[in-house]
Order: structure tokens, then sequence, then C-alpha cells
């Protein structure tokens, strides 16, 4: 029997498997979430993890590997969302997942607004967007997209639009 992989609250602790996951990403992968060539990742995970009021999330294989992770990271009354899924899981919901988990997150911790970046164009945050729990708001400036939702638009239970 094959077990969905779970969502939990990752952090420091967990650098050695993240580090793991970000060198099973491709360079296009890797920019896709950075929008840049990345160094090693022991160089710029261990930040990221310990950044003072974010929430780091990971998704767990069967056997404790991490397949993907999600970030919330504050700006003031607003938050970012960051997504990084193993090339090897994209495509199989596990990115709309985390984006669920993180929206929870953000509606507990009171923020206003969740916000993501990413490049004109990428196809895969696009069609994970269509399945965003609230209508997603877009802008656009050169090649790099702003997308942003209300956080009390992220209530519990409301059903995820198609589109």
């Amino acid at each position: 029997m094959r077990r969905e992989p779970r969502i939990i609250r990752v952090g420091p602790g967990h650098l050695a498997r993240t580090v793991a996951m970000h060198r099973r990403c491709s360079p296009q992968t890797l920019w896709s979430r950075y929008h840049r060539a990345m160094a090693d990742p022991r160089t710029y995970v261990p930040t990221l993890l310990s950044r003072p009021g974010s929430v780091h999330l990971a998704a767990l294989g069967a056997t404790g590997r991490i397949l993907a992770v999600g970030h919330l990271m504050p700006d003031h009354t607003a938050v970012e969302a960051a997504l990084l899924v193993e090339d090897s899981w994209q495509g199989r919901g596990l990115g709309t997942r985390l984006l669920h988990h993180l929206g929870e997150h953000a509606r507990a911790g009171g923020w206003t607004t969740l916000y993501g970046l990413f490049r004109s164009g990428d196809e895969r945050i696009d069609a994970m967007l269509r399945h965003a729990p609230a209508p997603v708001r877009r802008t656009e400036e050169d090649g790099a997209v702003i997308a942003w939702v209300p956080v009390h638009d992220l209530a519990p239970g409301r059903p995820v639009p198609r589109g």
C-alpha cells in the first residue's frame, strides 16, 4: 500500500535532509525557486531554515526523505510563500498541498496578505495557482510576476476553484 507524503513543520534540525533534497533538484528547478543560479545549498539553506518568524514545512516520503519544502517568510503585515518540489515529485500535487498548508499558517499567524514571486511563463507555478483556495491576483513587470491573495480569503473549508 502506497502512503501519501505527509506534511510536517521543519527547521534547522532538518538541515541535512533539506540540503539533500536541494541537491536532487535540477538547475532549472532551483532557478524557478530562487530566480538565479545557486551555490552549494549548505551555504544558504541554514540561513533560510533559521530565519526568525518564518514557517518551514516539508513533504516527507514514506522513508523520511524530504520531497518538497515550503516557506512562509514575514514581510511586515504580508508574508511571502516560496516552494521547492524535487523534480521527480513535480506534477503530483505536493506544491499545491504545501501551498494550502502555508495558507493555513498565514491565517493562523495573523498576516493580511500572502504573496509569491515567480518568473513569467512558469507553467508549473501557473498550474499550481489554479488550485489555490481563493482567487489569486497578479501583477507582472519585466518578466517577474507577483501573485497575492488576502489571507482572509483563505477561510477554512472554502472550495478550491478550478480553472
